[in-house]
């Protein structure tokens, strides 16, 4: 029996990859492992898929002051210590690590065990955790073609992100149903991320009398962000956040407006689905967001506004020249290289 351990955490982005490739992992014959914090994200959404789950000590690596900044390297460093015990009592053959702060006493003490660690990075610039674990990877997963430049030569491979295979077996007839939509009215798909977007969920509710005309929206507008005034209002329809039935929803909608976060904006590349992204602003994020935007409008998959130029009648007027032109996006993300990433990295596992 192959072993091996897969880790990353701190938000749904670094677990749901993990996630993606567990199917192919069982079909190949592995035993599988998660390592995660004592309480993070990773473990309620480990939960459902019935795989041993393993707690060790974490710490945030932060670039901003802060008093936990004095105690959260004496976390990492128990993290370490917890990590490197199972590793050794357990000698997985491999580790895949999806990044977040979690991931890195797991890749430093499988390193130190001469265990080979394959890591992957969502953005186009590696983030903090990552470049922590670099050094020590054997190789380095990523989205976009742009990242390689900050990768060593011979460990940077452009894969793409895996994508839970179910995304691409949902039914339109079901989403319908489940908005109470026309089936003869195209359809927009609104992401919030995760937690929502306020700033776009404001956006897109301005621009609903312009928009309605023309489509039906569903919105995934975040925990507690329903706006309750517009709950009966005709081809509208809003949700918190949804789990099984999103395959549903991306079957129906014909055009997605979302984040640039990476995960979110794989899946749509994915799904071959034409779209609007509309990034973190750099004042409140790392500005990944927007590197990933502007990479997926330069290979041309999307048209990108930038959060403070947003208005009701530029939104409106992009979501019409979107429509007017999807054919034109979906031949591009469909020439696009990043498509087969779980065959990639699977490959990648069995040759480490």
């Amino acid at each position: 029996m192959k072993r091996i351990v897969l880790t990353g955490g701190g938000t749904a982005g670094h677990v749901t990859p993990n996630i993606a490739l567990l199917p192919s992992l069982k079909e190949a014959g592995y035993e599988i492992t998660y390592m995660g914090s004592y309480e993070g994200i990773e473990k309620k959404l480990i939960s459902d898929f019935d795989i041993p789950y393993v707690g060790i000590a974490t710490g945030k690596f932060r670039r901003y002051l802060d008093v936990k900044n004095l105690t959260d390297p004496f976390r990492v460093i128990k993290g370490y210590g917890e990590a490197k015990k199972f590793l050794r009592e357990y000698q997985p053959d491999v580790v895949f690590s999806k990044g977040g702060f979690v991931s890195v006493p797991v890749v430093r003490a499988a390193a130190a065990l001469k265990i080979p660690c394959i890591i992957h990075e969502s953005d186009m610039t590696p983030g903090l955790a990552n470049k922590l674990c670099i050094p020590v990877a054997k190789k380095v997963c990523c989205n976009f073609p742009e990242t390689l430049q900050y990768l060593p030569e011979d460990k940077g491979i452009v894969t793409g992100s895996p994508i839970r295979s179910e995304l691409s077996e949902g039914s339109k007839i079901a989403g319908l149903e489940m908005c109470g939509f026309t089936a003869n009215k195209p359809v927009i798909m609104v992401i919030g991320g995760s937690l929502g977007a306020a700033n776009v969920n404001k956006a897109v509710r301005e621009a609903l009398p312009k928009l309605l005309h023309d489509f039906q929206i569903v919105h995934l507008c975040g925990k507690d962000k329903m706006d309750n005034l517009l709950l009966n209002t005709p081809g509208y329809k809003q949700f918190e956040y949804v789990k099984t039935e999103l395959k549903d929803l991306f079957a129906m909608a014909d055009l997605v407006i979302s984040r640039a976060g990476a995960n979110a904006i794989c899946e749509i590349l994915a799904l071959k689905k034409p779209n609007i992204l509309i990034p973190l602003p750099a004042q409140v994020s790392r500005g990944d967001q927007l590197l990933n935007a502007k990479s997926f409008s330069d290979q041309g998959f999307s048209i990108v506004l930038q959060e403070d130029d947003i208005t009701d009648d530029l939104l409106a007027q992009k979501v019409r020249e979107l429509y007017e032109n999807r054919d034109r996006y979906h031949e591009a993300m469909s020439q696009s290289g990043q498509l087969d990433s779980i065959t990639t990295i699977m490959n990648l596992i069995k040759e480490a």
